[in-house]
């Protein structure tokens, strides 16, 4: 008799997870998304406005959150 739960670990077996980004690229990635982050925070502190907050402030702050993930995981610090 087989198990539900043994047919989904087969399954997973049988086709691995693949990533986005490979592991050779992630410092790559992670330093660009940095470097666009600190640049857009640059522009956006010399220039603040309503209509900044939103085509500025929000491309800078995710830059740099996916950035800096990207960093710590391309140093071997797997979160």
């Amino acid at each position: 008799m087989s198990s539900p739960l043994l047919d989904v670990w087969e399954a997973a077996a049988a086709s691995p997870y693949q990533p986005t980004v490979g592991k050779g690229s992630q410092f790559t990635v992670g330093f660009l998304l940095l470097l666009v982050a600190f640049l857009l925070a640059g522009v956006f502190s010399l220039n603040r406005s309503f209509i900044n907050v939103s085509v500025i402030g929000i491309p800078a702050s995710l830059a740099f959150g996916f950035g800096a993930v990207y960093m710590i995981c391309a140093v071997g610090v797997y979160v």
